[in-house]
C-alpha cells in the first residue's frame, strides 16, 4: 500500500469515528430537549387539571349552599301552607256564623 492509500484509510476511519461521535452527541442533545418539552407539557397539563379541580370544588360548594337554601325554602313553604290552611278553616268558620246578604 502506498502512503496515499494509508492516509485515505486513516482519514476514512477518523471520519467515520467523528460521524459516530457527533451523531451520538446530537442524539443526547435532542433527547434532553425532548424531555424538557415533555416536562413543560406535563406541567401545563397538571396546572390546567388543578384549575379544573378547583372549579369543580367551587361548583360543589355552591351546590351545597343552594341545597341548604332549598331545604330552608321547603320548610318555610310547608309552614306557610299550614298557616294558610288554618286561615281557610277560620274563614270558613266565620262564613258559617255570618248571615249572608242577598
Amino acid at each position: 500500500m502506498t502512503d496515499v492509500g494509508i492516509l485515505a484509510t486513516v482519514l476514512g476511519g477518523v471520519g467515520t469515528l467523528c460521524a459516530i461521535i457527533f451523531g451520538y452527541a446530537a442524539f443526547k442533545r435532542n433527547r434532553k430537549e425532548d424531555d424538557s418539552g415533555e416536562g413543560q407539557q406535563k406541567g401545563t397539563l397538571m396546572t390546567e387539571i388543578g384549575y379544573i379541580k378547583s372549579g369543580i370544588d367551587d361548583i360543589k360548594t355552591e351546590q351545597r349552599e343552594q341545597r341548604k337554601v332549598n331545604t330552608e325554602l321547603y320548610s318555610r313553604m310547608a309552614s306557610v301552607e299550614a298557616s294558610a290552611k288554618q286561615a281557610h278553616k277560620r274563614l270558613d268558620n266565620i262564613e258559617r256564623h255570618t248571615p249572608r246578604e242577598e
